[in-house]
């Protein structure tokens, strides 16, 4: 079977890479692709990388145009998504025929309506199946329940791209108990791409070439929440979890690096090996590369993440230790942010939802140097 998909917002960073990978999906045609300002423009013109693509004219983003297809990539801003779907859903009501709906914004992730207006100030859209398949559920090895939920679901909301890197680095030690979640630190170095297409002063080459920008600092950035709830699903106590996170934009066009310390539990702490049981719950979370997840790579202990090594790719590479002089643990995992981060995280719970090996057209492998 050949499913017809379209995307909206498809002249914007991570509308393109998720036609990078859908040009090269076996069981899917590509249909519409919409945006609202360059509507009218080739798409060659804004990706001119995606030479199967490129004379593609630009449609309007109109309910109607997305509602023809089966599957619909919403690649828009936060806050753009939740008046599309919701028309979506009314022309579903009247046509019995609603599609597979991905939501690469914000707008589905939260399923708190108090926390989403606290940090994103708009209308609540109400929250939909969470888009990562390895998030673990109360410890759950393998995470089977997110991928039975992605299965079963016709809306899909892609995870933050920030969020995935402080999740897959934390999340095993907080659901076997090992480390505190009340007092977690998160230092990520970003890739300009994160901040989107939109032209803006301090992101031209003339202000970020050789400056490190922090950005959204003191608790301010809207992915903490989403951050904490995921690390509430792996099995931290409702309310506990307390985090400084800081982002800082670094002269690269994509990638994250996210450094997360946390200190030992008390139950870590008096272990005979805390470095060897700490190890062995990362490796029960994630396996090895090719018997375990196959989108997570545990790198062997004393290899630590970097972002050229997921450059392109759809994989995330995680490492965790014991600072012992500190009595902290410090996790590490490094991805592509329109990767994994976005475009690969929607592929791989589309392929999921519509039965499909979930790896289907997602590259592992990275480009180097």
């Amino acid at each position: 079977m050949t499913w017809s998909i379209a995307v909206a917002g498809a002249t914007g960073y991570a509308g393109g890479e998720v036609l990078r990978l859908l040009v090269n999906h076996p069981e899917i045609r590509i249909g519409a692709l919409t945006a609202a300002s360059s509507a009218g423009s080739r798409l060659g013109d804004h990706h001119p990388h995606l030479l199967p693509l490129a004379d593609r004219i630009v449609r309007p983003t109109e309910a109607e145009t997305l509602a023809e297809h089966d599957v619909v990539v919403l690649a828009l801003p936060h806050g753009a998504s939740g008046v599309i779907t919701a028309a979506l859903e009314e022309l579903g009501t009247v046509s019995g025929h609603t599609p597979v709906l991905i939501d690469c914004g914000a707008d589905h992730r939260l399923t708190s309506k108090q926390v989403w207006e606290a940090f994103y100030g708009s209308d609540y859209a109400g929250a939909w199946t969470y888009g990562m398949p390895e998030l673990l559920r109360d410890g759950e090895a393998r995470a089977r329940a997110q991928r039975v939920e992605l299965a079963a679901t016709r809306r899909i909301a892609v995870p933050g791209c920030n969020v995935t890197a402080v999740t897959l680095a934390l999340q095993p030690g907080v659901a076997a108990g090992l480390i505190d979640p009340s007092r977690l630190t998160a230092v990520l170095t970003v890739g300009y791409s994160g901040a989107g297409r939109a032209l803006k002063p301090h992101l031209t080459a003339a202000e970020a070439l050789g400056s490190a920008q922090p950005y959204a600092v003191g608790g301010t950035h809207r992915h903490i929440p989403e951050i904490i709830q995921n690390l509430e699903i792996a099995g931290a106590a409702t309310g506990v979890t307390r985090l400084s996170f800081t982002p800082v934009l670094v002269p690269m066009s994509r990638g994250i690096l996210a450094t997360v310390t946390a200190p030992l539990t008390p139950a870590l702490r008096d272990l005979a090996n805390p470095q060897a049981a700490l190890r062995k719950v990362w490796e029960s979370a994630y396996g090895a590369i090719g018997s375990g997840e196959p989108l997570i790579h545990l790198l062997p202990e004393g290899t630590w993440p970097t972002t050229g090594a997921v450059l392109g790719s759809g994989t995330a590479t995680v490492q965790v230790s014991i600072d012992s002089g500190a009595d902290t643990v410090v996790a590490m995992c490094a991805i592509d942010n329109l990767g994994k981060g976005t475009a690969s995280a929607a592929m791989q719970s589309l392929n999921l939802a519509l039965g499909l090996e979930e790896t289907t057209a997602i590259t592992t492998q990275g480009v180097a140097p």
